[in-house]
């Protein structure tokens, strides 16, 4: 048992029979005979259930001091669980009080079935509501901007021109976008600043990256699930897609969502209905779709690997991040913000590049593109101990151009330090699989998350 009823009557009959009735369901069931102390006893006890008869003055029958009553509940808590206690035959007073907030009614005398009945009902709604609160709530956190501000998507070369462009013209519109791009180009910012330039942007961005959700917990992470669904599933959950309602949803690493899970997001994207598992009633969600993905065009095509019609429902519009090789005239911003950015946040005093330094990033491929050059950003500032950053502050391998085969292997097999080996591998296998994480991390027999970590470790 748990919780709190509260039974508002001026009858003090009732109010014992209800207090005898409810108690084996709540922890604590309070009762009051004057209408007018309940604000108080609202903000005191935050009872889970109120029952709330509609007539107190002698020979009244038309409930409107129970409207009345109902009306001040929803103004001290506007998602109050309030059941009306109306007399016998005072159906038409029941419906108005429906219309007006009351979660449902009993008529006197009523059947303590009927009235248990009604009651377990309703506290399962308000924990419910109370759970949908705190996950929104929690979702709102995840999506803020931290508190130091959010990087900026920096650039303004004609390549980022062009996706500027798109953001401000695709951003006030609900139609759904699918971002292009390699890992680390800044798919996720754009993704946010599609959400803060839309009519949506007071409301929350719900992100879930579907490579890292179990195919096991697929459902139950996007639709939720009600108490009891499976065994561990203690209590009524709600899913990233009924946490959205009314915000962005954004889908990120959409490209490795196995294929027979696709149907599923499919018909919740065409209908706008999600069910819980364990549930049989779907509930509506309005939504913004943006979706994500580091696949390349060729595969996200290939029908064996994606739905094309999911694919249709997903890219009304289509934004390509350029890799940061393409637009190498957007490094020396990119650096200086993420120069200054770090120095400010370890303390160090701002200094500038030695001759040669801008130079030798500006001819550097970044195969981790944006994502690798902050990290050397940060461990430049780091690590740097002159009065200006060097090239050997950052960490850039294969400076002289690329060796052949033969000499990496050679090189490979001469240096035994595990840092530089294991980097080296690491960056063999992104490359052989385009930056597909998912494949790179299954041939190294690494999970996605630890070969994140090894990418960031290493700059990558």
């Amino acid at each position: 048992m748990s919780g709190t009823a509260l039974i508002v009557d001026d009858d003090p009959d009732i109010l014992l029979a209800g207090r005898l009735l409810l108690r084996g369901l709540f922890a604590s069931v309070k009762t009051a005979q004057d209408p007018s102390t309940l604000p108080a006893l609202i903000r005191e006890h935050a009872p889970d259930v109120i029952l709330l008869d509609m007539n107190y003055a002698r020979g009244a029958t038309s409930g409107d001091e129970g409207f009345h009553w109902l009306g001040e509940i929803l103004k001290v808590d506007p998602g109050a669980i309030v059941i009306v206690i109306t007399a016998h035959g005072g159906v038409q007073i029941a419906v108005e009080a429906m219309k007006r907030g009351a979660t449902d009614f009993v008529s006197k005398p009523w059947a303590n079935e009927r009235m248990l009945a009604t009651v377990k009902t309703a506290a399962a709604l308000r924990v419910s509501r109370r759970q949908a609160d705190t996950e929104r709530a929690r979702a709102v956190a995840v999506s803020a901007r931290p508190a130091g501000g959010e990087t900026p998507l920096l650039g303004r070369s004609r390549a980022m021109q062009l996706v500027h462009s798109l953001i401000e013209r695709a951003a006030p519109t609900d139609a759904n976008v699918l971002i292009l791009g390699e890992n680390g180009t800044g798919k996720e910012l754009v993704a946010r600043e599609l959400h803060r330039r839309s009519r949506r942007s007071s409301q929350v961005m719900v992100s879930v990256d579907l490579g890292a959700v179990a195919e096991s917990l697929f459902d139950s992470e996007l639709f939720g699930h009600v108490k009891g669904a499976f065994t561990d599933a203690k209590g009524d959950r709600i899913g990233r897609l009924a946490a959205a309602d009314g915000g962005t949803l954004f889908l990120d690493e959409i490209g490795n969502l196995p294929l027979h899970l696709q149907p599923k997001l499919l018909t919740a994207l065409e209908q706008r209905k999600v069910t819980p598992v364990g549930s049989n009633r779907p509930q509506q969600v309005d939504i913004r779709v943006v979706s994500a993905t580091n696949l390349p065009p060729d595969q996200l095509g290939d029908e064996s690997v994606f739905r094309q019609d999911l694919l249709f429902r997903l890219n009304t519009v289509e934004i390509v991040l350029p890799p940061l090789r393409d637009r190498r005239e957007d490094i020396p911003d990119l650096l200086t913000h993420y120069l200054a950015l770090y120095a400010k946040k370890y303390g160090r005093e701002g200094k500038p590049l030695r001759d040669g330094v801008l130079e030798a990033l500006l001819d550097y491929d970044w195969p981790g593109n944006v994502r690798a050059l902050r990290h050397a950003a940060e461990r430049a500032v780091i690590l740097s101990g002159g009065d200006s950053y060097t090239l050997e502050d950052f960490p850039l391998p294969q400076r002289g151009g690329a060796p052949s085969s033969a000499t990496s292997a050679a090189v490979v097999a001469e240096d035994l330090n595990l840092d530089r080996l294991e980097r080296s591998t690491v960056e063999r296998a992104l490359k052989k699989h385009g930056w597909n994480i998912s494949l790179a991390a299954s041939e190294l027999g690494l999970t996605r998350a630890s070969l994140y970590r090894r990418m960031e470790k290493y700059g990558l």
